[in-house]
């Protein structure tokens, strides 16, 4: 699953109108034009090349999730006079799924057992544990890498969840 890929899947599970997510990006400190913003959501086989400024790359997609977390939670407090600066965890194309599904917890204020329900609405039975392993930092010693399926069924059952 590419990273274009996740953003038109999320803009979907969470009806995000073109509108807002110009706002969101903004909020994780990125201007985009409604005409970038649509070559971004359009959808492109794998095996497809894809033009340079269509490619949705690692920090694109993470200054989306920072601005998602401030879009629905709101702006993070001034701590002596100085605001908090968004964390980029997005580190390889590996991780990648590992800080979708931080970030969308965070910004949904998600708990374990909602991210389980949510998984399960998917048809996916995780354990606890599992969920663990995939939320925990990287280089953790039981840090565990997640999968495609697990982030593809995720967004299915946010889908599912929010717009039924």
């Amino acid at each position: 699953m590419n990273n274009n890929d996740i953003l038109i899947r999320l803009r979907y599970a969470l009806d995000i109108k073109d509108t807002d997510m110009i706002k969101i990006f903004k909020l994780g400190d990125l201007e985009i034009t409604r005409e970038e913003l649509r070559v971004l959501l359009t959808k492109q086989n794998e095996e497809d090349e894809l033009p340079r400024d269509a490619v949705c790359d690692n920090r694109t997609l993470e200054a989306f999730l920072n601005g998602l977390i401030t879009y629905k939670r709101g702006k993070p407090p001034v701590k002596n006079g100085v605001a908090p600066k968004p964390t980029f965890l997005i580190t390889s194309q590996s991780n990648v799924n590992n800080v979708l599904l931080k970030k969308v917890k965070i910004a949904l204020t998600l708990t374990s057992d909602d991210m389980l329900d949510v998984l399960r609405l998917a048809g996916v039975y995780a354990s606890d544990s599992e969920l663990s392993a995939i939320l925990r930092k990287e280089g953790h010693r039981n840090y565990k890498e997640c999968g495609d399926r697990y982030a593809r069924n995720f967004l299915k059952g946010l889908a599912i969840k929010y717009r039924e």
